[in-house]
């Protein structure tokens, strides 16, 4: 998923990566954990050799010549290079993981930027059937059955570990996403998480018409609530907040970090305020329920839901419903628009969308019996004392969030002419099949190709998060050349188209066993901040800087459900780009932003929808001989 460069009761951030819930924890999860590999550090050469040949379709023959000057000079034996590769491999002796803790900071926890659009995804679900609150509620209700159902194989350890080409992965994260929080700070952001501590927390956030409640969903037993019990507690929040005069408290995280961490300090000053806020901190996760969204025909329907579950649609409509610093949210409109936006410091997608699928497949058993009626106490409302500064801060959040939504174009496209089992049936990576068909539309609009960043799971290592795949390649680059040159044959078209998947899906295996550039390189720059030398020259270099300038910033989030994720372009003149390949169609979410003329979200999803069927033509028209 896209990342972002980015006391008493605060974890810090390497308290957050070795969590306290992971050492504790007897048995299973710890000894799964102790046995995983450690995450390699590359050979120096091997990296820069690399990183010579990416830079190849992106930058001009003098600027490469000059970079690879850079490059020759760092790698010399004895210079700069080898002493700050020697560091990092003493690092990653010492550390669990050498990159983890440096990730969570330059990605997530010192970057300023708001995280609403430009670092948590959000994720769209089916469009559900019920047109009322009496269906939005039971299907909530469900739902938070659903992911307590789930929050029991986490807590007693029976999560069936996942692998990936036979090797079995890192579960670090399925034990941050629930009961944890973000927490604002004034240069560095800090998550904290419950989940282990002496008491964990037995509730859930609901927020309804801008209005937080605190809803208790485990009896004094410690058996969970059953969906019917918290239908009629969501019903009796519904009832409590049916006036929406209410501040939008919640419009406060969406702000830019620094403003949003001089505004929570203003805020916690006051005890009331304080306490519902850690409640918030504090909740297992958070169910919105929201208002309607406003009317719209229907071919851009799931563009706007999917604004909704990425923004909350602006002040006006249901960005005030949320409290965008909580790791999960789940949103249930009464117009049967649903989804999630979370938090990215905690996890990627995978984790998020495996929960997901749980509660899909849990909400399709039936009720086996009704549950008796006790009387439950009344969920406890939370209250916020809003000084002339709060109502203030929330004026300008509101005012700078509207112009974030307005500058979002967002376009969803469901391309029902095949799914990945076309190119299945061709022998190709269906991953490595799409992001060439987004080469060609990108290289189509502009004449020329771009850096492209595709995330890559390391989680075949210990608390793994993240490499970039460089889907951009000497080869894409040949082949989005050749495709529209009447002068070269068809066939060669296809060798080219071939190898060029081919390429992609070596560099995806290069990059989940640890041997991408990305992060290499990213290792290396801060080795040298910490070890106090002057930055290296092949950092501060134009070819570096157009490498990591990602005008097309791609995911692939595979899920069972038909839902698809979104998340906003990482550069101003970028896009980001989103899919779920399913069998026989797939889904996908571009976004842009208005502001840059350049891009337009809607044009690189129709040469995209171009982009595929062509190829398909091209593979059916020019078939490989039998063998």
């Amino acid at each position: 998923m896209v990342e972002r460069q980015q006391q008493g009761e605060k974890i810090k951030p390497s308290g957050f990566l070795k969590p306290v819930s992971l050492r504790k924890m007897p048995g299973r999860v710890q000894a799964h954990q102790n046995s995983l590999p450690r995450l390699p550090v590359p050979p120096l050469q091997q990296t820069l050799d690399h990183y010579l040949q990416i830079l190849q379709p992106i930058v001009s023959e003098e600027e490469w010549s000059n970079t690879k000057q850079l490059v020759d000079e760092f790698r010399s034996p004895g210079g700069v290079g080898e002493r700050l590769q020697k560091s990092l491999e003493r690092r990653a002796r010492k550390t669990d993981n050498w990159l983890s803790e440096w990730w969570l900071k330059t990605a997530y926890l010192q970057y300023r930027q708001p995280v609403v659009i430009h670092s948590s995804p959000g994720l769209v679900l089916p469009k559900q059937d019920f047109v009322d609150s009496q269906g939005q509620l039971r299907f909530a209700a469900k739902l938070v059955e659903g992911v307590l159902d789930f929050k029991a194989m986490i807590d007693n350890e029976t999560l069936p570990v996942e692998y990936l080409g036979g090797k079995p992965l890192c579960m670090n994260q399925y034990y941050q996403i629930l009961s944890s929080c973000r927490i604002p700070g004034p240069k560095q952001d800090s998550v904290i998480n419950h989940s282990k501590t002496a008491k964990p927390p037995i509730h859930i956030t609901v927020v309804h018409n801008f209005q937080f409640f605190e809803l208790d969903v485990y009896h004094s037993d410690g058996t969970p609530f059953t969906a019917d019990q918290i239908f009629t507690q969501l019903e009796k929040i519904w009832n409590s907040s049916l006036q929406t005069n209410k501040e939008p408290i919640g419009i406060l995280t969406t702000n830019h970090r620094n403003t949003w961490a001089k505004a929570y300090s203003n805020l916690i000053k006051d005890k009331t305020n304080k306490a519902s806020v850690r409640s918030i901190q504090k909740s297992i996760f958070t169910v919105c329920l929201d208002a309607p969204m406003p009317r719209v025909s229907e071919d851009i329907y799931k563009s706007r839901v999917a604004g909704q579950m990425l923004h909350g649609g602006g002040s006006k409509q249901n960005s005030g419903n949320r409290w965008f610093d909580k790791t999960l949210q789940f949103i249930v409109a009464e117009d049967g628009s649903c989804g999630l936006v979370y938090e990215h410091a905690a996890a990627e997608g995978p984790p998020i969308v495996a929960l997901l699928d749980h509660i899909v497949e849990f909400s399709k058993k039936p009720e086996l019996v009704r549950s008796p009626m006790i009387p439950l106490p009344m969920p406890k409302k939370l209250r916020f004392n809003i000084t002339p500064e709060i109502k203030s801060d929330i004026e300008k959040a509101k005012q700078n969030l509207n112009i974030m939504v307005q500058d979002l174009d967002l376009t969803v496209l469901v391309f029902h002419h095949f799914g990945k089992s076309f190119p299945k049936a061709e022998k190709m990576s269906p991953d490595g099949f799409i992001q060439m068909a987004l080469q060609l539309a990108y290289y189509r609009i502009y004449g020329h190709t771009c850096s492209t960043y595709e995330s890559a799971s390391l989680r075949m290592f210990h608390l793994g998060r993240t490499d970039t795949i460089r889907s951009n390649s000497v080869d894409s680059f040949n082949f989005v050349k050749a495709m529209d040159d009447t002068n070269i044959t068809e066939q060669v078209k296809v060798e080219l188209l071939r190898k060029a998947v081919m390429s992609h899906r070596s560099y995806t295996d290069k990059a989940i066993r640890g041997e991408a550039i990305d992060r290499h390189l990213l290792g290396l720059k801060l080795q040298a901040i910490e070890d106090l030398v002057s930055i290296p020259e092949i950092f501060m270099d134009t070819s570096y800087a157009i490498a990591m300038h990602f005008n097309l910033s791609t995911s692939q989030v595979p899920a069972k459900t038909d839902c698809v994720m979104c998340f906003g372009p990482v550069v101003p003149d970028g896009y980001g780009v989103c899919y779920n390949p399913m069998a026989e169609h797939i889904n996908f979410v571009v976004s842009a932003y208005n502001s840059c003329a350049e891009t337009n979200a809607a044009r690189l999803a129709h040469y995209l929808e171009k982009a595929l069927l062509d190829l398909r033509t091209l593979l059916q028209e020019h078939p490989r001989a039998k063998l």
